[in-house]
């Protein structure tokens, strides 16, 4: 039987030496690109200089390290006034932080009878701020928290391990803090499954649940139209997850010896479930710069600043969500325990429940959300609803024009109903 402790670090050991032996190349790049495309520079006034210069700087950024993005919300609209937004740190554990988006104006004012929403963002290899988007939409009528997950290779390996468990632990504090009596809670993509097992586990136990629950393109139960996400994950052993993807974090970062599953390995997979459009993406990259399309070459960088930046997970978290949601599929089976209680949906009466998918989903496939309304008998008819987004793929059904047009506006009427539903 393999023993996970005695695993030596090698990928994560290969990876990081590649790294430092391109990292010359990748900074002379990034040089390159500079001399070659700055107006004051005597090298851009070459014959070529516009093709040399985007080469250099697609090299740059193919091999550049990408560290976590900035939220950069500093203001929003809000009532039909502009107000500013300062985001400060109300709580914090070695593996999450809680954001809190404070939105300065008067406390006396309809600033502060807005809805309270709890944004729990995934734990799946991208920062939080993939949902800057989301965030920014919300902060119109909404006070909003959301969870800021961190880095597993810099914790340190003394504050323990992090399970599946945990999270929903964490997620149930989170609601006894926030007072689940005005709270909303939003989960997208990953955390649906821990979300509403936190819930039925307070319904469960008599304590307060949220006033609604608003889940987006999860795999609630991975079975139903099933993507290669889900077959990559149901088609080997768990075992093999934990000796071909699971490594140690190498000595040069905090969580040293921590076992995880590495970001860059998380990125192969990315790019791999769409090899060609990444390719042509970054082909019209190129053809843009030589042709000075800045507009369109500054929309491909703010994409891939924060498509490329991602962070590693905790081993044990990783392998219970291959476990327990894509192989045995515990939650929608009736099947699965949290410290010992039964995750029983059905027993939630109290929070509306909205469901949002993607027509053309390749992660989350349509039905995998949707489940949760079969889960959550419960709740009354007239307090669910489930939205599809016709010609909506995973990341447009909370960023992007179609989320802020289309979809914001359902999601905002609905947390609205939901507080105005209950005393």
């Amino acid at each position: 039987m393999h023993d996970p402790v005695s695993q030596a670090p090698v990928l994560y050991e290969i990876h990081e030496y590649n790294r430092a032996m391109l990292g010359p190349t990748v900074y002379l790049a990034h040089a390159g690109a500079r001399m070659f495309s700055d107006p004051t520079s005597w090298l851009a006034r070459l014959p070529g200089a516009a093709r040399l210069a985007a080469g250099y700087e697609l090299i740059y950024r193919i091999g550049k390290t990408y560290d976590r993005p900035e939220w950069g919300i500093h203001e929003v609209t809000a009532h039909g006034r502009t107000v500013a937004v300062a985001s400060e740190v109300v709580s914090s554990t070695p593996f999450c932080r809680l954001l809190h988006f404070a939105r300065c104006g008067d406390p006396c004012d309809e600033l502060a009878a807005d809805p309270k929403v709890l944004v729990v963002a995934p734990l799946a290899g991208h920062h939080a701020t993939l949902l800057r988007d989301t965030v920014r939409s919300l902060l119109a009528d909404h006070d909003v928290y959301v969870t800021d997950w961190q880095n597993a290779r810099l914790i340190p390996v003394e504050h323990g391990p992090f399970t599946l468990d945990d999270y929903v632990d964490y997620v149930r504090q989170l609601i006894r803090r926030l007072g689940a009596d005005r709270l909303h809670v939003m989960a997208v993509c990953q955390p649906t499954v821990p979300v509403l097992a936190a819930t039925a586990l307070l319904a469960a136990a008599g304590e307060a649940q949220p006033r609604s629950l608003v889940l987006m393109g999860g795999p609630v139960d991975s079975r139903r139209s099933p993507t290669q996400v889900n077959e990559f994950a149901g088609e080997r052993s768990l075992h093999w997850f934990e000796t071909t993807l699971v490594d140690r974090v190498p000595a040069i970062y905090p969580g040293r010896d921590r076992r995880v599953y590495p970001g860059f390995l998380q990125h192969a997979g990315f790019m791999a479930l769409n090899p060609v459009r990444h390719i042509g993406s970054h082909w019209s990259f190129y053809r843009h710069l030589i042709e000075g399309d800045q507009a369109d070459a500054q929309e491909h960088r703010r994409f891939y600043d924060e498509y490329n930046a991602v962070m590693d997970l905790p081993g044990e978290y990783y392998l219970d969500c291959i476990r327990i949601v894509f192989q045995q599929h515990l939650l929608p089976r009736g099947l699965w325990d949290v410290r010992g209680a039964r995750v029983e949906p059905a027993a939630i009466r109290d929070s509306a429940l909205m469901t949002i998918e993607g027509e053309r989903d390749d992660i989350s496939g349509p039905g995998q959300t949707r489940a949760a309304h079969d889960l959550c008998t419960g709740i009354p008819a007239d307090r669910q609803r489930h939205l599809t987004v016709e010609g909506a793929g995973h990341y447009g059904i909370f960023s992007g024009r179609r989320w802020r047009q289309s979809i914001y506006p359902q999601v905002r009427d609905f947390i609205a109903a939901a507080a105005r539903a209950r005393p």
